[in-house]
């Protein structure tokens, strides 16, 4: 049992007695309910691109109600037909927006572009949208104009999910269903680990991973997906496994890279040959692109900048964003350090790792906090859970992107979005100095 899970179970939990019962199941379904109003609603809006103030208020309006339902599933003891309301409202929320046209990134259309470049035999690593005669393989609904200069910046292995379909709708149920699949894992993760299953809710109805890939269909859903099943694999010791999964999802996008030292320290470090092995057979199939096979991601790294938060200080007291970044990654560094040598458990030190790289990272678009969620499962964090809200304000630079104009994060959305849970988790790490046995006793 975990210091947290222990905290937990000497509270004063309250028993279900019958009025208490009656209490808890309305409160669930009505905040289930509350839910499913505002993604109905969001459904039926033809053009988010053009609402973004009003989507954004009733995200944060959809988020304080999952809160309240977080807190009322670790406030009173729940049952089997609780975990059916929470698996049957989760899966509602995502057929309804399925049918929903993507908003508020372009990222699908680039995905669709790619697939169709890998069609024609093409290197996504060496073309890109504006290249002449590559400029028709666009959706001509939704020309690109991010990166179209650029090309692909994804791993590997994202790359090959790309050819798998072809259509905006199967992207979107190729990554809805890999969200889902998610879902189960955390299941019999939390069956394994012996912890609440009703806990399934913090990723369930968190209304960021919903939009992230039910509205949107970003991709990010793959890397969660087969690093979540990595966790299980090494928790069940199948260290070959584990390795294996967490290069699928290194090789889905970059940042599973930072659990490679946390695995080998709990397996053997040879196994850090298959973890290589999957990561070199993803980029077989690509190798013609020579020295370009990275040129798309150098691309990013020195031009991209985004809804970044402790990054926008390190710049400012930095001589040029490279230096800043070179800052940054040492930092990121010495918090892997510390995770290991703390002996930190496993999925502490996943919440840990994957919230202060987007603290410290020069890119930290909202669906980028859908990796941080699944940890949080295990290891309830108050002011992390208000952070997977608050991210919804990282989508306001779409008002001025939609009418042509650069996209650019406001100050006062950053201070907005960021401030409150900076300032709780410094408050928190004050209190944690002053009384060690606090730090992994948080309540909510």
């Amino acid at each position: 049992m975990s210091a947290y899970s222990s905290y937990i179970h000497h509270r004063a939990k309250l028993p279900l007695s019958k009025a208490l019962s009656a209490f808890f199941y309305a409160a669930l379904m009505l905040l289930a309910a509350g839910l499913a109003l505002i993604f109905i609603h969001l459904s039926r809006e033809s053009n988010l691109n053009e609402r973004v103030p009003e989507f954004i208020l009733l995200i944060l309006l959809a988020g304080a109600l999952y809160l309240a339902a977080v807190w009322l599933i670790e406030r009173f003891t729940a049952n089997r037909a609780a975990l059916l309301i929470i698996l049957a409202a989760a899966v509602f929320y995502r057929i309804i927006l399925l049918p929903a046209p993507p908003s508020l990134s372009e990222d699908i259309y680039r995905y669709q572009w790619e697939g169709r470049v890998q069609a024609l035999s093409l290197n996504p690593y060496t073309v890109y949208p504006a290249e002449p005669g590559l400029q028709k393989l666009q959706n001509p609904a939704h020309p690109l104009r991010t990166g179209s200069q650029t090309p692909t910046v994804y791993p590997p292995f994202s790359e090959i999910a790309f050819s798998w379909v072809h259509t905006i709708p199967g992207y979107k149920c190729l990554f809805t269903g890999l969200d889902l699949a998610t879902l189960a894992i955390l299941l019999w993760i939390l069956i394994l680990l012996e912890q609440p299953l009703h806990r399934v809710l913090i990723y369930a109805w968190n209304p960021a991973v919903i939009v992230s890939f039910s509205l949107c269909g970003h991709h990010d859903s793959l890397a969660i997906f087969t690093l979540t099943l990595a966790h299980l694999f090494i928790i069940s010791r199948k260290s070959l496994l584990s390795n294996a999964f967490l290069g699928l999802s290194f090789a889905s996008k970059f940042f599973a890279v930072l659990f490679l030292p946390l695995f080998l320290r709990r397996t053997k470090w040879f196994y850090a040959a298959a973890f290589a092995g999957v990561v070199a057979l993803a980029y077989l199939p690509f190798l013609s692109a020579g020295r370009q096979l990275f040129r798309g991601l150098s691309d990013y790294v020195a031009g991209w900048e985004g809804n970044d938060s402790l990054f926008r200080i390190i710049r400012l007291a930095s001589a040029s964003k490279a230096q800043a970044e070179f800052v940054a990654a040492v930092l990121v560094l010495g918090l892997i350090l510390y995770a290991i040598r703390s002996k930190m458990p496993l999925f502490r030190a996943g919440l840990f790792l994957t919230a202060g790289l987007l603290l410290l990272s020069p890119n930290a678009f909202p669906w980028y906090f859908t990796w941080t969620v699944p940890f949080l499962c295990f290891e309830p964090s108050a002011p992390w859970l208000l952070m997977t809200v608050t991210c919804v304000l990282g989508y306001s630079p779409v008002v001025a992107y939609a009418a042509g104009r650069p996209y650019r994060n406001s100050p006062l959305m950053l201070a907005l979005e960021y401030i409150p849970v900076i300032a709780w988790l410094a408050w928190q790490g004050w209190r944690a100095l002053q009384k060690p046995s606090l730090v992994t006793a948080q309540p909510l």
